[in-house]
């Protein structure tokens, strides 16, 4: 299995720490984003590569701006 580049882990970490920090469970972030609660799991263990469209959905859910989730 290849490991996921640096930029991927620390996506996934920080996507995990905001969900958590709004008390937000997968199933209901991929609910408000409309994507599978799946994918939010293989996105938060960087298993995943996320297009900007996916981005832009996911940080709309969480209510911040998508360079929150990359800083």
């Amino acid at each position: 299995m290849k490991v996921p580049s640096k930029v991927l882990q620390q996506f996934a970490k920080r996507l995990r720490e905001m969900r958590a920090a709004k008390g937000i469970s997968q199933e209901k972030l991929g609910a408000l984003a409309g994507v599978h609660r799946t994918y939010i799991g293989m996105l938060e263990r960087a298993e995943k590569n996320i297009t900007l469209g996916n981005m832009e959905r996911i940080a709309k859910a969480l209510g911040v701006r998508i360079r929150d989730l990359v800083d």
